[in-house]
């Protein structure tokens, strides 16, 4: 696909994003027309249905549509850096290592500001992918040895949470439905709270698309075209935490996306990293905020934890194209 061909891809999924936004205004437990909904965004007049479209509804599915962006770069970032199929936030442990620190702070030391939960994910996240790597041989051994260990992370840390959970007593409602993942009550300060580490992210991923994308060779290919490993390994990886550090405090686990999302960006076969990464991005946040219509659709007045919805509807997709062929990091079957 030609660049002219990527960026008219990145636009038309854009503009199918902002047709979910739109639609993620008109559904709820109170239905708005379309005309109803244009008109007060258009002209809020402070009405219940100002309300419910400008503080209740637009910054919930924006929030929705940053955070898939930003994880599916960060899936996109690690399948390349371990040059694994198989690596995404949550298989590579960091998710886990991100929500437990941030459910223990929330439980033992609830006097702590949440301003500081995206440093405390992303200690948690950066500390779990480090273990996960070590214990496939630097992120190196093959994708069973990855997602082997990064599940046995997972699972400790999930056992970790989830005992601190049997230990919050009223609270741990709350803390299960945001463990699934959502965007239930999101409003433009958990916006503006997500935004700068979902904009990092993604633009430290453009801005060292080079670098990336040289990860999809051999170390040796790559330390003989000029690549110092020990200073870009552990950098790139950061970048690619950085997103779930933003995203995990507002949302909670949101599965799925940054699995999937960069492999059906590459089988369009996008020319270059930064075609794939503006790809990956723009499927994100079409997928999250399509997911999180359908969970406040499809039971009102009561919701569905995102989480769940993503897996739903991306775990079919990704089936398929498993069944394809054994996927690889070229966006091809084999």
């Amino acid at each position: 696909m030609s660049s002219r061909q990527s960026s008219l891809a990145i636009g038309l999924i854009v503009t199918a994003s902002m047709l979910a936004v739109m639609l993620g205004l008109l559904v709820g437990a109170k239905p708005l027309s379309i005309e109803t909904a244009v008109r007060v965004l258009l002209a809020p007049d402070g009405k219940i249905e100002s309300i419910l479209v400008w503080t209740l509804r637009l910054p919930r599915s924006l929030t929705a549509a940053a955070g898939g962006a930003g994880l599916a770069v960060s899936g996109y970032v690690l399948q390349t850096l371990t040059r694994n199929p198989l690596a995404d936030p949550g298989i590579t442990g960091v998710t886990s290592g991100a929500v437990a620190p941030i459910v223990c702070c929330f439980v033992f030391v609830p006097w702590l500001s949440a301003g500081y939960y995206p440093f405390i994910g992303l200690v948690g996240g950066l500390a779990a992918a480090s273990v996960t790597f070590w214990a496939s041989r630097g992120g190196q051994g093959r994708p069973l040895q990855l997602a082997l260990g990064g599940v046995s992370i997972s699972l400790f840390l999930g056992a970790i949470t989830t005992y601190v959970l049997l230990l919050t007593g009223p609270q741990s409602a709350s803390l299960l439905f945001w463990l699934a993942g959502g965007f239930q009550g999101r409003t433009w300060s958990h916006l503006l709270y997500m935004l700068p580490w979902t904009i990092a992210g993604i633009a430290g991923a453009l801005a060292l698309r080079r670098v990336i994308g040289m990860f999809m060779l051999s170390d040796h290919a790559a330390a003989g075209m000029g690549l110092q490993l020990g200073l870009w390994k552990p950098l790139i990886l950061i970048l690619a935490v950085i997103p779930v550090a933003g995203v995990a405090p507002v949302a909670g686990p949101v599965a799925f996306v940054g699995l999937a999302a960069p492999h059906i960006a590459r089988l369009l076969k996008p020319q270059g990293t930064g075609w794939e990464i503006g790809l990956s991005a723009a499927l994100g946040a079409l997928i999250v905020t399509l997911a999180d219509v359908i969970a406040r659709s499809v039971a009102i007045p009561r919701e569905l934890p995102v989480g769940i919805i993503t897996a739903l509807l991306g775990g079919p997709v990704f089936i398929y194209l498993i069944q394809r062929g054994q996927l690889n990091l070229a966006g091809e079957t084999r």
